[in-house]
């Protein structure tokens, strides 16, 4: 069986066109998405130069991006984060959407558009990309402040949102008569299939995904997810309903189990790469000659969106008895659209809610609309004052049982080693959280209420999870060495300045290790050399000022054996001559 040339020249497109176009961005202190809907724009058919030929098969992979994309969103959701924010995000995220609504049916009125299209873009322009948002408020470390914190609070619900709107949106139109009946119908038929899926679901998931936690495989992970997640949005789709509500519940499904970090670690590289595609598609479609015969239209959706999203958010955080600058800030932040407004756009396309001039011109609104508000939320908090700018410590996700913790010790493996680290730290009164491989540990650390968390320490998300960006101390009880070094980068890369102390067995990783940036690297036989040798000396009744002086010199040789190139015996003559 041949492969078709034509295929794989169009997905080499597609992926330098997101190498290039997220480069440009990052380069430009921009969202990667922003880079991936221009690289889409560059190699469209609709554009002068090297072109895709089939968009169709690229949309289908689009779909495998937002399954995915949904599918860890479901992973993500807390209800309990959610919570802590208050009810501006649970209330006042709502409201706002029906104020968006309301606001696109007014101004649809005004311009002669029908009232359902009028709705359809004010449910469009109103959820705002909870990626780019928490992207720009990362770049700028507010995303802890209290404006930071309702507004990915109030993105949350918004999603949430969305996932409802997909299984509305083909419903909307005629909704009279037998229209009403069909649709009461097909939900019906969904729930009596979907219900008792999720039920069944929610038994067996649990005890296959400790069996794969067991085996320590990182492949069986990856492709359990991969298995849960599709197989999940198939049953939805199945049963009449979109696939992106069946991935985000297989998510929740998945959220409430012991191993929901490190799922999430094993699938974000592959989503990621699918979302890119996801954007790039999107670039793809974007048809310039019509946005140019609409640009009234294209000013109206950026109008709606920017000053719109603006007015209504501030209102909403006003409502909600918020201070006036943390008002500002949240309506500000709020005025752009992404990922999902993508989708609801489309799926309006497909069931002949909006025309291609809407669908062409939100594509191109939400370009616009990323780049606006990139640099309001870069300017307008200078304005107001950084005094005004209250931190509020914890991150939205994580673990509960970690939550709150502040210049605690991250313990990362909780072997014979980590678990004798744990038990000193324990008896000083140290907080701690654990990190380990075996689902067994953890289980047994969470009854006894230490906080713990199953995963790798070399994924983010595991480490954020922990806590690890608010650690005073990381120490890495993991016998092995690559995984150790990988561990070391990503923890440095994480917190910049937490202090690092990490073992080996072999003395050649210890600069290696010291090089990828731990503080303090500890070889095991080195150690019991060192004691092994003190014991010795002191029962040979050698004077201890003389013992402790050449374990120190001891010490120091085997330190620079790596650094000289020199053996370890080699080393030891040489200073024991000199003792």
């Amino acid at each position: 069986m041949s492969a078709d040339p034509i295929l794989f020249r169009d997905l080499a497109y597609v992926f330098v066109a997101a190498l290039l176009g997220g480069s440009l961005a990052w380069l430009a202190r921009q969202p990667l998405i922003l880079g991936y809907v221009l690289g889409g724009l560059i190699i469209s058919p609709l554009t002068p130069g090297p072109a895709v030929s089939d968009i169709h098969t690229f949309e289908l992979f689009a779909e495998i991006g937002v399954v995915l994309l949904m599918f860890s969103l479901g992973i993500e959701f807390s209800l309990k984060d959610l919570m802590g924010v208050g009810w501006i995000a649970v209330l006042g995220g709502p409201i706002g959407m029906i104020l968006s609504i309301l606001l696109g049916l007014g101004v649809g009125a005004l311009l002669g558009w029908s009232p359902l299209q009028g709705a359809m873009v004010g449910m469009v322009v109103s959820p705002a990309s909870t990626m780019v948002l928490a992207r720009l408020l990362l770049d700028r470390g507010e995303l802890h402040t209290r404006h930071g914190r309702v507004m990915i609070g109030i993105t949350l619900v918004e999603d949430l949102a969305v996932v409802v709107l997909i299984v509305l949106i083909p419903a909307f139109g005629a909704m009279q008569g037998e229209r009403v009946l069909a649709v009461a119908k097909a939900l019906l038929t969904a729930a009596a299939i979907l219900v008792p899926f999720f039920y069944l679901a929610s038994r067996i998931l649990p005890p296959i995904l400790a069996r794969i936690a067991r085996t320590r495989n990182d492949e069986l992970f990856l492709l359990v997810a991969l298995a849960v997640g599709l197989g999940a949005a198939a049953v939805t789709q199945a049963a009449g309903l979109s696939l992106a509500l069946g991935a985000f519940l297989a998510g929740l499904l998945i959220n409430e189990s012991d191993y929901a970090h490190e799922m999430l670690a094993r699938l974000l590289s592959l989503r990621d790469a699918f979302v890119a595609l996801f954007f790039v598609t999107i670039g793809v479609l974007i048809d310039l000659r019509v946005v140019v015969e609409h640009l009234p239209l294209l000013g109206v959706l950026v109008g709606l969106i920017v000053l719109g999203q603006w007015a209504i958010w501030t209102t909403v955080s006003l409502i909600f008895r918020q201070p006036l600058s943390t008002a500002l800030l949240i309506g500000v932040g709020l005025g752009q659209i992404g990922e999902f407004s993508f989708i609801l756009v489309q799926m309006a396309r497909q069931a002949g809610h909006v025309g291609d001039d809407v669908y062409s011109a939100t594509l191109a609104a939400s370009l616009v609309t990323i780049l606006i508000n990139a640099a309001l939320v870069r300017f307008v908090p200078r304005w107001i004052g950084p005094a005004r700018l209250e931190q509020r410590p914890g991150p939205m996700l994580g673990l509960p049982s970690a939550r709150g913790l502040e210049r605690h010790v991250v313990l990362c493996g909780f072997g014979r080693v980590g678990s004798a680290i744990g038990e000193a730290l324990e008896t000083f009164g140290v907080p701690y959280v654990a990190i380990e491989t075996d689902p067994d540990i953890v289980k047994s650390l969470r009854a006894r209420s230490v906080p713990a968390v199953f995963g790798d320490a070399a994924q983010h998300v595991i480490l954020a999870a922990a806590q690890a960006d608010r650690a005073a101390l990381v120490i890495l009880a993991i016998p092995e060495n690559d995984r150790a070094r990988q561990a070391v980068r990503r923890i440095r890369a994480f917190n910049p300045t937490v202090q690092i102390l990490a073992r080996v067995h072999d003395l050649a990783w210890r600069a290696r290790l010291m090089e990828a940036g731990a503080a303090e690297v500890i070889q095991p036989e080195q150690e019991a050399a060192s004691t092994l040798i003190r014991h010795a000396l002191e029962r040979l009744s050698l004077p201890r000022e003389r013992v402790l002086a050449y374990l120190n010199r001891y010490r120091g040789a085997m330190e620079s054996v790596e650094a000289d190139g020199t053996r370890p015996g080699r080393g030891c003559r040489s200073f024991a001559r000199s003792a």
